[in-house]
C-alpha cells in the first residue's frame, strides 16, 4: 500500500522517539510505500485534493531519511494518510482538515479530519466530567482567581498549547498569580482552561495509547524534581506502569465514544485517575510504550490501517 505522511518537516523527527518515524518504519517493514507532504503541500487541482509529495525511507542508522523526487498526485489515490501535523491547531490546520475530508471516500484518513477539528485536545475531555478534576474554562481574571482561592492551587493552560507549553501551576498567596493570568489570558480577552491541581502529579502521569476505542498501552511519565509538567517534551522521564481498575473503567467508558468520532489513534492523559486531556492530533509515546513492554504495538496501528484501507477500497464507487 501507499501512505500519506502530512506533517512537520521530516528531519525535525527524532528517530530515537518520534512516533510518526516508528509508524513509518513499520509500514515500510510490512512492505509499504511511504510519502512524506507538509500541510502546505496539500490543496486541490481540478476541483479534488490534490499534493506534493516526495517518496520517503527511514532508517536507524544515518542518513535517517532518504526522500525520493517531487511529484504531484491526488489524495485519493492513497490507501491511507496519516495526519501527524504537531499543534498548534490554526487556521492553515483548520484548512488542511477540511480539504482532506473531501479524499475520505477514497482514501482512509488517521484521524477522521471533521473529528480533529471538533477536538480541541484540552476542551473535549469536557465529555466526560465524570472522570475529570474540577474545571473550568474562562478568559476572565477574577473567575480564576477565585478558582485558586477556593484550592489554594490550581493549574492555568492555554487552549492551543501543547507538550506542556504555557502551562503554569498558580498558588493562592504567589505574588505572581494575577501576572500569569493576565498573560494567559491576554488580561481576559483570550479563553484558558484552569484545574484542580492534583499533587499526585509528582509522581507522575499515565500516558494511555488508544488503538479504534480500544486500550493499545500506558507509560507513565514522571517530571524532573524542578519542573510539576511530566510532558516527555519538556524532559519528563518514562516507566513501565499499568492502569487502576478505575482507569480501566475511565478507558471502556470514553474508548468506544472516541472511535465512533472517527479519533482512531489517540493519547489520554491521565492523573490521580483522573482524565486530563485528549490528546488527537499527533499523540506520541509509542516508542516508549515499545521498549518498556517488549510488544509491537506499532504493527497493530499499522495493521489496523490496513485493514480499514482496504476495506474502504473494497466499497463500490456511488454513482
Amino acid at each position: 500500500m501507499e501512505f500519506l505522511f502530512v506533517m512537520d518537516p521530516a528531519g525535525t523527527m527524532n528517530p530515537d522517539k518520534d512516533t510518526t518515524f516508528a509508524f513509518m518504519e513499520g509500514a515500510l517493514a510490512r512492505g509499504h510505500t511511504c510519502f512524506h507532504a507538509l500541510p502546505a503541500d496539500v490543496g486541490t487541482r481540478h476541483h479534488e485534493p490534490s499534493v506534493w509529495t516526495r517518496p520517503l525511507t527511514v532508517s536507524r542508522t544515518a542518513p535517517y531519511f532518504v526522500q525520493g523526487e517531487t511529484l504531484a498526485r491526488p489524495v485519493g489515490s492513497f490507501d491511507a494518510v496519516f495526519i501527524r501535523k504537531d499543534p498548534p491547531f490554526d487556521a492553515n490546520y483548520l484548512y488542511l482538515t477540511q480539504i482532506l475530508e473531501l479524499a475520505e471516500k477514497e482514501a482512509f484518513i488517521l484521524n477522521r479530519p471533521g473529528a480533529l477539528r471538533d477536538a480541541n485536545e484540552k476542551l473535549f475531555a469536557l465529555r466526560f466530567p465524570q472522570w475529570m478534576p474540577e474545571t473550568h474554562v474562562t478568559a476572565q481574571p477574577r473567575e480564576i482567581r477565585a478558582f485558586v482561592e477556593r484550592f489554594g492551587h490550581a493549574v492555568l493552560k492555554p487552549l492551543d498549547g501543547a507538550g506542556g507549553s504555557g502551562v503554569v501551576r498558580l498558588s493562592q498567596g504567589d505574588k505572581n498569580t494575577s501576572a500569569l493570568i493576565d498573560i494567559l489570558t491576554h488580561e481576559g480577552r483570550r479563553l484558558a482552561m484552569v484545574q484542580r491541581f492534583l499533587p499526585q502529579v509528582e509522581k507522575g502521569d499515565k500516558r494511555v495509547l488508544l488503538l479504534d476505542g480500544e486500550l493499545l498501552g500506558v507509560i507513565r511519565r514522571v517530571p524532573r524534581p524542578e519542573d510539576f509538567r511530566a510532558n516527555i517534551h519538556v524532559g519528563g522521564q518514562v516507566e513501565a506502569t499499568e492502569l487502576t481498575e478505575r482507569e480501566l473503567a475511565l478507558v471502556q467508558d470514553v474508548g468506544p465514544q472516541l472511535r465512533a468520532h472517527g479519533l482512531y489513534f489517540v493519547g489520554l492523559d491521565l492523573i490521580a485517575e483522573h482524565l486530563i486531556e485528549v490528546n488527537v492530533t499527533s499523540p506520541t509515546g509509542i516508542q516508549e510504550l515499545t521498549r518498556l513492554t517488549g510488544t509491537n504495538p506499532v504493527e497493530r496501528v499499522i495493521a489496523f490501517t490496513e485493514r480499514r484501507a482496504s476495506a474502504l477500497r473494497a466499497q463500490p464507487v456511488s454513482a
